[in-house]
């Protein structure tokens, strides 16, 4: 079951900001990952899966659009 990148980072009870910093990117870049205006490189997405949990094929790079 695929989940959108803000989901991902709700489950884990992380803000933007604290998700961001752990990641090692900033706020603003994390955004622009969550609302599909930018995509992270390979190792930010590495980051990704492991700090969220969540394998790169079950995620949504974008907002989904109903």
């Amino acid at each position: 079951m695929a989940v959108t990148l803000k989901a991902a980072r709700n489950n884990t009870g992380l803000n933007q900001d604290e998700a961001a910093e752990k990641l090692g990117i900033s706020s603003v870049t994390l955004h622009r990952y969550e609302s599909g205006k930018s995509f992270p490189d390979v190792p930010t997405i590495k980051r990704i899966e492991t700090l969220y949990g969540v394998p790169f094929g079950e995620i949504e790079f974008a907002e989904r659009e109903e």
